[in-house]
């Protein structure tokens, strides 16, 4: 529940927890304690949720439930996913090819195999955020061991051309790799239409709770686990699952499957940003694709200010920013930096991520916020200038 006098609009941060997702997790704080791998009577009911959760998971993505890896996360299925891919495939070789705007989930294990002799391409993108998959095939060699790119940017909200680039990948014989974190819930993920070999989502963006996501693993794929012990997650993925995280998670993907609220928060989306346009004029722009790009998300900069210095005066709303200062130092976000936004616009940037929950006053309340910051000094100078 948000407190009166506050909006949250920053649902590509977090999401709060569906009491349907709440409701499922209940049994499991409790009377269904035990361990789903044990073979016992008090095992049972963890292990009936722990594969309800596996089926309503693959259900989502259109795939087989032992398909379906239980993770801490996101960031982990990424993990997963790119170092199992490459650990597994050495005497291949160590190529994987990647875009500039991915998130550090995905970069950062790339960067970690680059000390082990893997190689890395990292794709540039257009001014929206898109990468070429025509630059995806020239990238491709011999070494090339996986594909890793994102469904949709979760600054910026851009949706990447991941079928097209797909059929690259089925014609060179290379896994793809897709983090869906963004887009689970806001666009059909089925894996078979998207062409994707492995796909990552996280909870906490799905309306489950924190420290649980899943990997999506095509049958065939050979993929050396992250951690190792008793052989749990069909020896992907050692470790106790939690069937409590589990079933929030299944949950949430059962309720995912349903997208038409999106076309309501698209709305509320676009009204938002026809009010900022109306107080500012050209001194606020978009970042990201105008048109293909996440229905719940509204990356805008206010030219030549400060993103954080405007939240600040957006009293109660919570959203983020697209800069960064360090001893009084604007640096942009490498998303934005990555698509040739100039300083003096992506300084300006915020992030506004709406979710179902979203209503239209909260929206108004958020563009009266902005009449006076659209009249103050600083606003009318700029507009003088």
């Amino acid at each position: 529940m948000v407190p009166a006098g506050r909006v949250y609009l920053d649902y590509n941060a977090s999401t709060p927890i569906d009491p349907v997702v709440a409701e499922v997790m209940t049994p499991l704080l409790g009377r269904d304690y035990g361990n789903p791998s044990s073979g016992h009577w008090a095992s049972t009911p963890a292990r009936l949720a722990l594969e309800c959760a596996r089926a309503e998971v693959a259900a989502l993505l259109g795939c087989r439930s032992d398909e379906v890896v239980f993770t801490s996360g996101g960031s982990e299925a990424n993990n997963l996913a790119i170092k199992g891919v490459l650990l597994a495939a050495r005497e291949a070789g160590g190529h994987i090819v990647t875009t500039a705007v991915e998130h550090p989930a995905v970069l950062m294990p790339c960067r970690f195999l680059e000390r082990f002799g893997a190689t890395v391409t990292c794709l540039p993108v257009d001014a929206t955020g898109r990468v070429d998959p025509d630059a995806v095939r020239r990238a491709i060699t011999p070494r090339t061991t996986l594909i890793s790119i994102m469904h949709a940017n979760n600054e910026v909200g851009t949706i990447q051309p991941i079928e097209e680039i797909g059929g690259i990948a089925r014609e060179h014989g290379i896994p793809l790799h897709t983090d869906a974190a963004q887009s689970a819930g806001k666009l059909p993920t089925r894996v078979d239409a998207l062409g994707v070999d492995l796909l990552s989502i996280a909870g906490h963006k799905l309306y489950a709770p924190k420290g649980v996501g899943a990997l999506y693993v095509r049958a065939g794929i050979r993929l050396e686990p992250l951690i190792h012990g008793a052989g749990h997650e069909r020896g992907r993925r050692a470790g106790t699952e939690s069937a409590l995280l589990a079933a929030g998670l299944g949950a949430a993907c059962r309720l995912a499957q349903d997208l038409a609220p999106m076309p309501r928060i698209r709305r509320l989306r676009d009204r938002l940003w026809r009010g900022l346009q109306e107080r500012f004029g050209d001194r606020v722009v978009l970042n990201g694709h105008p048109e293909l790009r996440l229905a719940n998300t509204l990356n805008v900069s206010f030219v030549g200010r400060i993103g954080s210095d405007i939240l600040q005066q957006l009293d109660g709303v919570a959203a983020s920013t697209g800069s960064a200062c360090h001893a009084g130092r604007v640096e942009l976000s490498p998303v934005l930096e990555a698509m040739g936004v100039p300083p003096a616009v992506g300084m300006g940037a915020i992030r506004f991520s709406l979710g179902r929950s979203t209503t239209a006053d909260e929206i108004d309340s958020v563009l009266a916020g902005f009449d006076a910051i659209a009249a103050s000094p600083e606003a009318r100078a700029q507009r003088s200038a």
